[in-house]
């Protein structure tokens, strides 16, 4: 029997007893996985469906990928960079296709479903107590503006004024 599982954004074919290297998954050495995303199933050329289909797995080591050096040059601007990466990768034993996915999932949807109606009302009434703070600040903001607006008409009338002051005392401190 044979599977086709996605996992970090790959799909692998795998069966019994086989070995893949994956994108890193959370787990030690000797923890067991179940990939629940089954794509395609069959033995031979007849297909099986897939729904509630799972493949289980156990994970051999966690890896590094061999390393890349990556290098930026512009010329004529005296610009270079050099950096390396290795990526961490997951090495994963296919012990067995088959499984009651379905099962699983359907009672992880039926918690979440209990759980989200109390998890939206909080945040409503946290935005309804933010919008009446919100509003209170915006006129306050415009009567702010319109006295700098007078203040600004003001001001440039009473330059010429205000220099002929600081001109005056400066005179009298010299004599």
């Amino acid at each position: 029997m044979f599977a086709i599982v996605r996992t970090g954004g790959k799909q692998y074919r795998v069966a019994p007893g086989d070995k893949i290297v994956v994108e890193k998954l959370a787990g030690e050495a000797g923890d067991s996985i179940t990939l629940a995303d089954v794509l395609l199933a069959g033995e031979g050329s007849d297909l099986k469906s897939t729904s509630g289909l799972t493949v289980a797995a156990e994970i051999v080591a966690q890896a590094k990928g061999d390393k890349v050096t990556v290098f930026k040059k512009r010329r004529r601007h005296n610009y270079r960079r050099k950096a390396g990466h290795r990526q961490q990768h997951t090495i994963l034993k296919i012990v067995s296709i088959g499984g009651k996915g379905a099962a699983k999932k359907a009672e992880a949807k039926a918690e979440t479903k209990e759980a989200a109606p109390k998890a939206a009302a909080a945040p409503a009434k946290e935005a309804k107590a933010a919008k009446p703070a919100a509003e209170k600040k915006a006129p306050a903001a415009k009567a702010d503006k319109a006295p700098a607006k007078a203040k600004a008409k003001s001001t440039k009338d009473a330059a010429p004024a205000k220099a002929a002051a600081k001109k005056a005392p400066a005179a009298k401190s010299k004599k």
